[in-house]
């Protein structure tokens, strides 16, 4: 199971993601409030926006929070004014770490992160320390119920760059222009998705021992309880036996 796959388990299983409903939608109104400041509030026009909303609706968020979101962004409604920023370092046994951040006080943002990486054995890094070792990239997710062959022909058909099966789950990665087109072929074809999103997928991966794999996920956990925080990313890897053990 990849990386990005594995981090999402762990966080499913203890019901991060549940526990911090609230802060998930925080993120999720920002994200929709500048995908459309940028690019407008047309969904079909604005493929960002489109998969803000997507996301937002799957994680049952009210319809008017959405539009709210989506008025602040186009200056229908008064709204923050949020600037978007990366942040690289490194975290335990020195593997690359990526945040990406959405905040109306960068200094503050800036200072809170540098903390989560100081308390958890971590350091901040400058600007392209870490970037060149992930590639932005889409993944779509499906349960491994569905048939892998059908996802795969549906996929490489129209665009996708591969499948993969990740053991509980299968993954179509894509370029990022290609993913719009993908996802929707998938579903159009009566494929239900568990996740679609796009992200930093790192090129290769480095093992962590249970010691560091222990204080690499207290530190992402840290650091995606922030408010500013939209995403985070590593090229850490968490070996089975040490999934196991982290989650008892």
């Amino acid at each position: 199971m990849s990386g990005h796959s594995k981090w999402a388990n762990i966080k499913h299983r203890k019901g991060a993601q549940d526990a911090k409903r609230g802060k998930v939608f925080t993120k999720l109104i920002k994200e929709i409030t500048i995908a459309a400041r940028i690019g407008g509030g047309d969904l079909e026009a604005n493929p960002r926006l489109r998969t803000a909303v997507d996301k937002a609706k799957a994680g049952n968020m009210p319809k008017d929070t959405i539009e709210r979101a989506i008025k602040k962004g186009t200056g229908d409604l008064d709204g923050v004014n949020y600037e978007e920023g990366t942040m690289e370092g490194y975290g335990p046994g020195g593997v690359a770490v990526l945040v990406e951040i959405l905040t109306d006080n960068r200094t503050r943002t800036v200072a809170d992160v540098r903390h989560c990486f100081t308390k958890h054995n971590g350091s901040l890094g400058v600007d392209g320390s870490v970037s060149f070792l992930f590639n932005r990239k889409g993944i779509i997710t499906f349960s491994n119920d569905v048939d892998f062959d059908t996802i795969f022909e549906i996929a490489l058909e129209n665009g996708a760059e591969d499948v993969k099966d990740e053991g509980e789950n299968y993954e179509v990665i894509t370029a990022p222009g290609d993913f719009i087109c993908v996802r929707d072929a998938l579903v159009e074809k009566g494929l239900e998705f568990t996740s679609a999103e796009l992200i930093m997928l790192p090129q290769n991966q480095v093992d962590l021992d249970i010691r560091k794999a222990d204080q690499m996920l207290k530190l992402m956990e840290k650091l995606e309880d922030n408010d500013d925080v939209q995403n985070v990313y590593t090229n850490a890897d968490f070996s089975d036996e040490v999934m196991a053990e982290l989650l008892g």
